[in-house]
């Protein structure tokens, strides 16, 4: 696949990064001696304050980058642990007290059929709670996938732009709904992040979304990539110092039947 995640990169901003994820958890109850899984579990920081928050006895964090799960597996103690699995082909053979997700499923197509499934990993009674971006349409996700377009950048992605499977929230609402979940809670949220300027979006981007192309194109060629990005993109929301980095994400939550 080409390069890995970097954890440095991501954690450029990581107080940014991560108040979605306590608002999130801010909607997960306490599940005292209970089992949790961590989807996408990244660097495992925030999975740790996941199994301390809601009091777990087995909390599993799973991610499919290697260089993430090695910062992660330094965190690792007596009821956290964390495994090297993809989550679109995640069959534990047991159910979850709570499902938890921050920010992974965004990667994963067809969530039409994912959140069903991953759903379905919840213990009846049990919670599901996840967080995905839904800023497919601002300049910083639009620019990305226009440059991908360009030539020489076409031919050697082979036509690949990345798609965005993230629903409208009130589909998400509707899937759990049709699944018997109760007490949902769907929310469309801006977050107002303030950069130092415009190009500190480009650094932003580099520890996401562009990891995809990075991976596809080869050092030279996403370096040739990355300046027309910034070029195109400094250019779409001119020179500000500071500048207003508005992000939305979705946050769900819901209670599964049978509790």
């Amino acid at each position: 696949m080409g390069a890995d995640w970097d954890p440095k990169q991501y954690e450029r901003f990581r107080d940014e990064r991560s108040q979605p994820f306590f608002d999130l958890l801010a909607l997960v109850e306490p599940v005292r001696g209970g089992r949790v899984v961590d989807l996408g579990c990244g660097t495992g920081e925030l999975t740790r304050v996941l199994h301390e928050r809601v009091g777990a006895a087995e909390t599993l964090g799973i991610d499919s980058s290697p260089a993430m799960l090695a910062r992660a597996r330094e965190l690792a103690s007596d009821g956290l642990r964390f495994a090297l699995e993809d989550i679109a082909a995640f069959e534990p053979g047991v159910r979850f007290d709570v499902v938890f997700s921050n920010a992974a499923l965004q990667w994963l197509p067809d969530h039409e059929r994912l959140v069903p499934r991953l759903a379905r990993l919840t213990a009846p009674g049990g919670q599901f709670a996840f967080q995905v971006p839904a800023n497919a349409d601002h300049p910083s996700h639009v620019v990305a996938h226009a440059v991908a377009r360009e030539e020489p950048f076409a031919s050697a992605l082979g036509g690949y732009t990345r798609e965005w499977p993230v629903l409208p929230p009130e589909r998400y609402a509707e899937l759990l709904d049709g699944l018997g979940f109760e007490r949902i809670h769907v929310r469309l949220q801006v977050y107002v992040h303030r950069l130092r300027s415009t190009a500190e979006v480009v650094e932003w981007v580099r520890g996401t979304l562009l990891t995809d192309y990075e991976r596809r194109l080869g050092p030279e060629r996403y370096a040739a990539y990355l300046e027309r990005y910034r070029e195109r993109l400094v250019r779409e929301l001119g020179e500000r110092e500071p500048y207003l980095y508005t992000f939305k994400r979705v946050l769900v939550r819901g209670v599964a039947p049978g509790g």
